[in-house]
């Protein structure tokens, strides 16, 4: 279990945590292999939402989100700096909360 008083994980910590013990193994595996498995960590995240069991929430989001990082990494997205799209709010709107018409999420 991790320490309450340690300081949240950075999304660049993820990726580079992420990056220093799976690149090799994702590396080799290649981008359309790990978009499916990716797609499949979806799928068990939609199954868990179904179910409503808050833990296993929890945990299918955490290997979702350790699979868009792994496709980051192969693809050379820095997360961070993709994630600053949302920082001054709807990046259609530049509001927060957004106030686009007819919009339900962040946009495609």
């Amino acid at each position: 279990m991790a320490d309450p008083w340690e300081a949240p994980m950075t999304l660049a910590q993820l990726q580079n945590a992420i990056r220093a013990t799976y690149h090799e193994r994702d590396a080799a595996r290649g981008v359309p292999t790990t978009f499916v498995w990716f797609t499949e960590e979806v799928g068990e995240l939609a199954k868990a939402l179904r179910q409503g069991d808050p833990g296993r929430i929890e945990h299918e989001l955490s290997d979702v989100l350790a699979w868009l990082t792994t496709l980051a990494n192969l693809l050379g997205v820095d997360l961070e700096a993709a994630a600053q799209r949302f920082a001054g709010g709807c990046p259609k709107c530049t509001e927060s909360p957004c106030c686009c018409p007819g919009e339900v999420g962040p946009p495609g």
